[in-house]
């Protein structure tokens, strides 16, 4: 091999770990745009609703910048065998944050439509907390499967999830016997679309685990239980 084709092998495995890292740095963009939703929704906060909304064009921009970096890393280089693996799993990866911060949004979008001071139950709102909790840690727990190539770890986040769908069905049930005012049980409504979409951020999450392991093992497979629903 001469030294020529020892310098364009080097910058192709450069090029294609950078856009790996750029990838997994959409997922701490997600736990930012988690914390600030869930925060917006303890506080009441409309300007904070509203950034979270405007700053997910950032998540959009990750997303068709990492995009297009495969598809032109795909058509000049032509990558094979375990870095062909790599580069299918980044594009479902890069798909599944775009996802997640749409969810963020979704949340931010609920919490002017509850006004600057509704009526709220505190048991209810502690739950919220609880699970955006798990599915912050489950985010970042994907994050560190996928860079460490670690199937175990991976395959942890179906556990991690199964407290997740554990909550989601605790909230709704809440929810649903919170009493006859109105205001409130509103109010309790828009916390079980909070919950769904908490659920299906950890959803992603586990997609995320579930193409650490196809890229170890070159096998696709579904981590078992993960969720009674299919995903998106």
């Amino acid at each position: 091999m001469t030294v020529h084709m020892v310098q364009m092998r080097q910058e192709y495995r450069d090029q294609l770990a950078q856009i790996e890292q750029q990838t997994l740095e959409g997922l701490d963009m997600v736990v930012v745009a988690i914390d600030r939703a869930l925060e917006a929704l303890m506080t009441h906060d409309d300007e904070l609703a509203s950034i979270v909304v405007a700053d997910d064009d950032r998540i959009d921009g990750r997303y068709l910048e990492t995009h297009q970096a495969i598809l032109s890393l795909l058509a000049l280089q032509a990558p094979v065998a375990g870095d062909l693996r790599v580069v299918a799993a980044l594009l479902h990866v890069i798909r599944h944050i775009e996802r997640m911060g749409d969810q963020c949004v979704t949340i931010a979008k609920l919490v002017p439509l509850d006004g600057r001071e509704p009526r709220t139950d505190r048991e209810l709102l502690a739950l919220i907390a609880r699970m955006g909790a798990h599915v912050r840690a489950q985010t970042l727990h994907a994050k560190r499967a996928f860079a460490a190539r670690e199937v175990p770890l991976a395959e942890e986040l179906v556990e991690l999830d199964r407290d997740v769908n554990g909550l989601n069905r605790e909230i709704f049930s809440r929810a649903v016997a919170i009493g006859d005012d109105a205001e409130l049980r509103e109010w309790a409504m828009h916390m079980t679309l909070v919950a769904r979409c908490l659920e299906r951020i950890g959803d992603n999450a586990v997609d995320i685990g579930e193409q650490t392991a196809f890229i170890v093992t070159g096998l696709f497979r579904e981590f078992s239980d993960a969720s009674q629903v299919r995903r998106d």
